[in-house]
């Protein structure tokens, strides 16, 4: 079998770890410190108590590994807190975040647009049709009502959400969208969600696209350990 070949764009895990320390470093220059401050600290605990209790070699293993996990959340963590805040403010940034989202989610962005730049954003998933708006609640009530309607006609008896994201009363903010998604409940199986997204991808989309791209390129990639 012919070796897959590798994608020319796609960026080294290495690479990846310099570019999200790099948007780190830019968005909280606190943020690495912090992260070399944990994984150092779970070291040298690890190594006292390997010389207090005689099994020093031992522990100096034990916490070379701990130390690169805490590390590794540590750093994890305060890249998506510096993402959230690259976002915060810019038009799109609940499409990124959404599109950041493991397991099975559809993600259509901007399928509602007004004139003041205010969106609407479709998700699939297993809890059914979710519509996550961007922009003030006086106004994104009105386009979401209206695009729950345009689903409904399509979606039949499956269920739909409605959610505002943004820093509004009663809207969900940016660092909380994800896991408020995550604790809807599950309506649907594996199959239903490619059946009724595929079916809305039919619907007509006439309205236009706001000014400027969507904040694709703030979305980073995880690191990840084996």
């Amino acid at each position: 079998m012919a070796k897959k070949p590798e994608d020319p764009e796609r960026p080294g895990r290495i690479k990846q770890l310099r570019m999200i320390a790099q948007i780190i470093k830019e968005a909280n220059p606190k943020g690495m410190p912090i992260v070399y401050a944990s994984a150092l600290g779970t070291l040298v605990l690890c190594i006292v108590i390997g010389l207090v209790t005689g099994w020093f070699w031992y522990l100096l293993f034990i916490g070379i590994m701990l130390a690169l996990t805490v590390g590794l959340v540590v750093f994890g963590q305060i890249a998506q807190r510096s993402q959230y805040s690259m976002l915060h403010g810019q038009v799109g940034a609940a499409a990124a975040i959404l599109q950041g989202m493991r397991g099975n989610w559809e993600v259509t962005p901007a399928v509602a647009v007004n004139r003041d730049q205010d969106i609407v954003h479709r998700v699939v998933g297993y809890p059914g049709i979710v519509l996550v708006s961007e922009g003030p609640g006086s106004r994104v009530q009105k386009m979401l009502v209206a695009e729950k309607k345009r689903v409904q006609r399509v979606a039949l008896d499956v269920p739909v959400y409605d959610i505002q994201s943004g820093d509004g009363e009663g809207q969900i903010p940016l660092a909380k969208l994800q896991r408020h998604l995550m604790k809807l409940p599950r309506n649907l199986k594996k199959p239903a969600v490619y059946e009724i997204n595929n079916r809305l991808k039919a619907l007509p989309q006439t309205l236009p696209m706001p000014k400027g791209p969507l904040p694709r390129g703030a979305k980073m990639p995880r690191p990840k350990m084996r």
